[in-house]
């Protein structure tokens, strides 16, 4: 679908307004659509990803001071939505794999599934903000249940670092699980 003449678009964008979010969806959406297909191969999926990026932009309004300056920042989001895309495909695949590999019997409901996936997602977009230590002595603890000493050995710090570590996890997950979202 072609662009609207450069003369009807407007000189600039604030996606808290709705009539200018409406123009931005109408002069950028296809190109969006289209960008994201593209990179992730699937009509479908860049479909619900364009739907995400201006629901995101709904949600959190923007000043876009040009067409291209709304283009670059669309380019940016779709780039940020194709790895989470991506991300997200990679814990299903492991959680299935985790799955088929289960002796159990009795296996969670769907519900119960994407539940678990919704849970490993949080707790992965946690880790990828912490620094790598502490996502590290973090992980060595809760997934793999060594004590803090050895933890300490294998990070090449203190016992006490290591306290501090999980300290700084455990903050990270209260925050996740009180609805907060937190930048170190």
């Amino acid at each position: 679908m072609a662009a609207a003449p450069r003369s009807a678009e407007p000189a600039a964008y604030h996606t808290g307004c709705r009539d200018s979010l409406g123009e931005l969806y109408h002069h950028h959406q296809p190109w969006l659509q289209q960008l994201l297909s593209h990179r992730l191969g699937c009509s479908e999926s860049a479909a619900d990803l364009a739907q995400d990026a201006f629901v995101r932009l709904l949600k959190t309004p923007r000043h876009l001071d040009s067409f291209e300056g709304a283009r670059a920042y669309l380019s940016r989001m779709a780039k940020g939505l194709c790895v989470d895309h991506w991300r997200r495909q990679d814990i299903e695949r492991a959680w299935q794999q985790a799955l088929a590999a289960s002796a159990e019997v009795h296996l969670p409901s769907a519900e119960q599934q994407q539940i678990v996936i919704e849970t490993l997602c949080e707790i992965d977009r946690m880790l990828a903000r912490l620094p790598e230590k502490v996502a590290s002595a973090f992980l060595a603890s809760q997934l793999h249940g060594k004590p803090y000493r050895q933890i300490a050995e294998e990070l090449g710090v203190s016992e006490r670092m290591v306290k501090k570590y999980m300290a700084q996890a455990m903050l990270q997950c209260a925050l996740i699980e009180a609805g907060f979202e937190a930048s170190l």
